[in-house]
């Protein structure tokens, strides 16, 4: 049964009951009571994060008219000037700045790996979902509760809407019923059905795009003086250009998806994905590229994901050109990270750890490092520290990997098994939860690894008594946490004080504990008759 969380005690300290508004106002936490909440960690300094928030924002302003919904801006910036910045263009609620302790405890609890990240939380104060970055981005304000419930319920609409595509459901998104028009006006999709209508996708700076437009123009121009029933619907990709999609809509004379509509991310993905082929986007074709997709990804090769044209190599240390063939047969991990992201800073000697331990007993493994540094000396300095292999940097295979993985957030392991098929785009989080363990990252193993844990969790005291806590912790099962003695994040199991929310890794709890039996030195023979000697528990 998931937790219950009481806001107050998330919330608030001694000294503060109230969080803030961009404004100076206070406001009280009691009021949130019986409330949606979404907690949303994000900071300045992140590109995911400032492309998702306006989002976000458009969201909230659908959903605050409810008033049973509100959102909660725990920030990661690092100044007063940063926080205040990003903040002004939220309408929403905010942990102050100064409070890192909240802060730092509101992240742990929520295992937050990444930003942006948004949790939702449902009036009971239990976690309706961590997910809510991809849902607010997939559905908007439709996704509201953000439970389970309804999303299955998006789901079986959105199968429903495929199984009887029409204009109306290609075009029409949630209560939007309408495209607009170059004179702005809103003109009912209805009003296009029983028309020729060509889809337009453009991009207004991209030049090819600028050129096809007059030559668009004029053919509908003509086609419109023979009396051909026929209009144009212009879908335009660039969410950052609003005055672009304004000029491209006055000068041609067509119909539109409003500027940054959320249909227009779905119809852009299956152009993404597929190109031309994805025409003309009934359930028949969609069918078809899903099994032209999954007979892709059984046919996949090392060699399919990393070559492009005469791009067949990477790089090592030295800058020297590695061949992509001589990476055939290993397992190969594909790390995409920044200098800029501090999580990935953070992660990114974690992994050099564990990347020497695996090797150690593997030889054919190796990572390589694709970077979204936005300069060469940035990818530098950081590549600097790294052991492994890495994309050249600006190589434009980067664009092509982040699209067949769908990576939207960094850092993120990739894992390509040694026939060449993906075993897992959730490396980063089996890593963080078993560390060198996890190799080779299959399901099969990590399956293993978690009954040796549960195996090893039933020889461990219920409850033990450490140097650095006060109180007795008990052996509770704990599905992320942050550990109190290493600051590494925890997973399954935890020696928690629930009083204090205070947390030891299994692996720092016992490792300092004394058998009475065994009087080894850094060992501790349990009831079960365990070991714990370093990080390792094993039976005797």
């Amino acid at each position: 049964m998931a937790d219950s969380y009481d806001l107050s005690a998330l919330l608030s300290t001694e000294e503060r009951d109230f969080l803030i508004r961009n404004n100076g106002d206070q406001v009280k936490i009691n009021g949130l009571s019986g409330k949606t909440l979404g907690l949303y960690f994000s900071a300045s300094w992140c590109p995911p994060c400032r492309g998702f928030t306006p989002t976000l924002i458009e969201t909230y302003k659908e959903l605050s008219e409810k008033g049973d919904f509100e959102i909660v801006f725990v920030s990661s910036d690092r100044d007063e000037e940063s926080f205040q910045g990003y903040f002004s263009k939220m309408s929403w609620l905010a942990v102050p700045i100064s409070d890192k302790d909240t802060k730092k405890s509101l992240g742990e609890k929520f295992s937050v790996m990444g930003i942006p990240h948004l949790v939702i939380l449902d009036k009971d104060g239990k976690v309706s979902t961590s997910e809510g970055v991809e849902l607010v981005m997939e559905h908007g304000a439709q996704a509201y509760p953000f439970t389970q419930e309804r999303i299955n319920q998006l789901k079986e609409e959105e199968e429903a809407a495929k199984r009887n595509q029409n204009l109306k459901t290609l075009l029409e998104n949630g209560s939007r019923d309408f495209v607009i028009s170059s004179d702005d006006k809103k003109v009912s999709v209805s009003e296009l059905e029983g028309k020729m209508v060509g889809l337009y996708f453009c991009v207004g700076s991209y030049k090819p795009c600028t050129d096809f437009t007059k030559k668009l123009t004029e053919v509908h121009k003509e086609l419109k003086e023979k009396g051909e029933n026929f209009e144009i619907v212009l879908i335009y990709l660039d969410d950052d250009d609003e005055e672009g999609f304004k000029e491209a809509l006055a000068q041609l004379p067509c119909f539109a998806l409003p500027f940054k509509d959320k249909k227009i991310e779905k119809l852009a993905q299956l152009i993404d994905e597929h190109g031309a082929a994805a025409y003309p986007f009934t359930p028949e074709k969609l069918a078809e590229l899903a099994e032209i997709e999954k007979a892709k990804l059984l046919s996949q090769t090392l060699e399919s994901i990393l070559v492009s044209g005469e791009l067949d190599y990477v790089i090592d240390k030295s800058g020297s050109n590695v061949p992509v063939s001589q990476l055939v047969g290993k397992y190969v991990l594909i790390y995409f990270s920044a200098h800029w992201c501090p999580p990935c800073r953070t992660f990114t000697p974690k992994l050099i750890e564990i990347y020497h331990e695996i090797k150690a007993k593997e030889n054919a493994f190796e990572i390589i490092f694709v970077s979204s540094d936005r300069d060469e000396s940035s990818f530098v300095e950081y590549y600097a520290d790294m052991p492994w292999l890495a994309l050249p940097f600006g190589d434009e295979r980067k664009t092509s990997l982040s699209r067949k993985f769908k990576v939207r957030g960094i850092p993120c392991l990739v894992a390509i098994g040694p026939e060449g098929r993906t075993i897992t785009t959730e490396a980063r989080q089996l890593v963080g939860a078993h560390g060198a363990d996890a190799f080779p990252f299959t399901e099969d193993h990590i399956k293993n690894v978690k009954e040796k844990i549960e195996e090893m969790a039933k020889g461990w005291p219920e409850t033990l008594k450490h140097e650095l806590h006060e109180h007795m912790l008990v052996k509770t099962r704990r599905d992320g946490y942050y550990c109190d003695g290493c600051n590494n994040q925890g997973h399954s199991w935890s020696f928690h004080c629930k009083e204090c929310d205070f947390d030891l890794d299994p692996k720092c709890a016992l490792k300092n504990e004394k058998s009475a039996e065994e009087g080894d030195k850094g060992k501790v023979e349990t009831k079960e008759g365990y070991v714990c000697e370093g990080d390792v528990c094993r039976k005797i």
